[in-house]
């Protein structure tokens, strides 16, 4: 059974009256947490495009991308996403419920939001109100400062990516440190592992796209190296 046909059911289920939220609390299993994934993305996509105040037709492609969503499937993403427009539930109760449900510190979450500031930043623009949300999303996941600011330097062009702070690490590491933290990061990305962590495979495109950015980040840290003339072993 496809993803789409879980979020099908799960909506099925949902009593007149109930808000989209009361979804997340009926898939806490790990087997369908890949439909909460994909219900979260889309629902505060769908939250943070009612912030900014319009839905462009790259933001609806910006979906597509993160989920591949096939023809026969458009008719379910559209539902998750009208109903979370019309939902008088806040974005931060989809926020808290999704975060209790993954857990404190979940790369998994951290996944999610890559997936919104890919939908933000899917019109070229990047709205101070987005930014806002997005700020205040990472705050009730319990992201910390940091490593929002280092997703936000990935996206947002006003703040260029430092190598370093993509893998993780202060400015001052070593060479070695940097190589493990690579290494580390590109054996945590995979896609294959994905699944692991409860993400639909339609979400393989966010590791994908972090991926090429562990890369970037650890080729620019090897040619300093290489300037610097210190040995790159």
């Amino acid at each position: 059974m496809s993803v789409w046909s879980r979020i099908s059911e799960a909506l099925s289920a949902l009593r007149r009256g109930e808000s989209l939220a009361e979804v997340f609390d009926r898939l806490r299993a790990p087997p369908e947490r890949s439909v909460a994934f994909t219900i979260a993305v889309i629902a505060l996509g769908a939250k943070m495009a009612k912030a900014d105040g319009t839905v462009t037709r790259d933001e609806v492609t910006a979906f597509r991308e993160v989920f591949q969503i096939a023809r026969r499937d458009e008719a379910q993403a559209a539902r998750v996403f009208n109903l979370a427009r019309q939902d008088v539930a806040g974005y931060d109760i989809y926020a808290q419920r999704v975060a209790a449900m993954f857990g404190p510190k979940s790369e998994t979450l951290c996944n999610l939001m890559e997936g919104l500031f890919h939908i933000a930043m899917a019109d070229g623009g990047y709205h101070p109100a987005e930014d806002e949300f997005l700020a205040d999303v990472a705050r009730i996941f319990g992201m910390e400062e940091d490593r929002f600011r280092h997703i936000r330097a990935r996206f947002v062009p006003d703040a260029e990516p430092e190598p370093y702070a993509i893998l993780g690490l202060d400015p001052d590491a070593s060479y070695d440190e940097a190589r493990a933290a690579w290494r580390a990061a590109v054996r945590e990305w995979h896609p294959d592992r994905m699944a692991a962590r409860g993400l639909p495979e339609e979400a393989r495109k966010l590791a994908e796209k972090r991926l090429v950015d562990i890369n970037r980040a650890w080729e620019e840290i090897s040619a300093k190296r290489s300037r610097t003339g210190a040995p790159a072993v």
